[in-house]
């Protein structure tokens, strides 16, 4: 009894970190949905097609899935606590870019800078939110990603409120909000450095005991489920827009709060899929999330424009929930190489968003939007995977504190 007395207790979270990291997450997934609501402005501008528009998406997705899982590799071994600042550098930069933007390559150069900094802030950011949690993962990665999403609602508001009636240099605005992450990031930074030159620092989780083929059919299947969920998130971000307006004759900003009402969904369902995850198991966080919107999904093309608002609030609200389960799973499942599993599973959600947005247009512009969501609306059937992961609730939670070394 003594002895348990004295052993050292678990901190709790580091909230003021956690809300610093998901603020900065805000501010960009806000940049990062503005590019997304304002392709009408630059459809019109320089007269691009579907597949255009989906180039651009997959510019700045495939930049972001390309260095991703490298930035997670190199900073697990030498971490750069002040990476965060650097990365948003690239996207003020991008913003300011896109602003004075005057060709479809020089949107695409833009494109790129701003997935550049989203490449370096996901997994460093992510490692942070596991720092800061306590032994709480799944909040601490909620916490965290409810600010992204917060953003991503945001983003075509702002979109509508400013770009639109202002036109294209005022995206210049939105840098201000790059240079307040910056200063944010900097002093998350100073945290970070202090907390890896901490005597107890450094944690070793145990392992989940599984074989590695078993290890690695559990990959192919949490691959299989992001590829469903990104795919999808897909066709909602890049399209719902002009979906709305072709089906429905909504103009673009009343489309465009339709798209805020999705990802203010989306926000929402992000904050609670984490700690419901800690409770319940990650397992059937991820099970109800992806399948569970099947009927929904199914159901949207041959509704009206109010049935769709509600049913695209929640798809959004339930699919939102699976990602954080899932990125907490994953980390579980591979001990110890966090900013490798947060790079590889951000990265591998921008490159499919990107690679399905490009795929979209391309069946939009042959075979037109409205088919496109008859046949997105399978996607979440790939959901019956999740019967193959294992239960890891019990598994891989213990951590022992040891000194770190140096």
């Amino acid at each position: 009894m003594q002895a348990a007395s004295t052993a050292p207790a678990r901190p709790g979270p580091a909230f003021k970190v956690l809300s610093a990291i998901s603020f900065s997450h805000f501010l960009n997934d806000t940049i990062q949905s503005l590019m997304l609501a304002i392709y009408p402005l630059f459809k019109t501008a320089f007269g691009l097609s579907f597949a255009q528009i989906g180039l651009i998406t997959l510019t700045f997705q495939f930049t972001a899935s390309l260095l991703q899982p490298f930035v997670g590799f190199y900073t697990d071994r030498h971490p750069k606590p002040f990476s965060l600042a650097l990365g948003m550098g690239c996207t003020l930069v991008g913003l300011l870019t896109l602003s004075v933007a005057s060709s479809f390559p020089v949107v695409l150069l833009a494109a790129a800078l701003i997935g550049t900094g989203s490449s370096i802030f996901h997994p460093e950011s992510s490692r942070v939110a596991r720092m800061a949690s306590g032994g709480r993962h799944g909040l601490a990665q909620s916490i965290f990603q409810v600010g992204g999403n917060a953003g991503a609602a945001t983003g075509p508001l702002l979109a509508a409120w400013i770009v639109l009636p202002h036109g294209q240099r005022s995206i210049a605005v939105f840098s201000l909000m790059a240079l307040i992450a910056m200063i944010v990031l900097t002093g998350v930074g100073r945290w970070y450095r202090e907390h890896q030159r901490r005597p107890a620092a450094k944690a070793v989780e145990s392992g989940h005991g599984l074989p590695r083929s078993h290890v690695l059919r559990t990959l192919a299947v949490l691959l299989a489920l992001i590829f469903s969920k990104f795919f999808y998130m897909a066709s909602i971000n890049s399209y719902l827009i002009f979906y709305l307006m072709h089906q429905y004759n909504l103009d673009t900003q009343t489309a465009q709060y339709h798209l805020f009402y999705f990802l203010a969904a989306v926000a929402a369902g992000a904050l609670l899929g984490g700690p419901i995850g800690d409770r319940i198991g990650r397992k059937r966080v991820i099970w109800a999330s992806i399948l569970g919107i099947a009927p929904f999904t199914l159901a949207l093309p041959y509704v009206g424009p109010t049935p769709s608002v509600i049913l695209t609030m929640i798809i959004g609200f339930m699919l939102a929930s699976a990602f954080p389960a899932i990125l907490i799973y994953a980390q579980e499942l591979f001990p110890g190489k966090i900013g490798t599993v947060s790079g590889l599973f951000f990265g591998l959600a921008f490159g499919l968003a990107g690679i399905g947005a490009a795929v979209l247009g391309q069946l939009a512009d042959h075979w037109g939007i409205v088919t496109v969501y008859r046949v997105c609306a399978y996607l979440p059937l790939i959901g019956l995977l999740a019967v193959f992961l294992p239960d890891l609730k019990y598994v891989g939670r213990q951590e022992a504190l040891v000194p770190a070394k140096g």
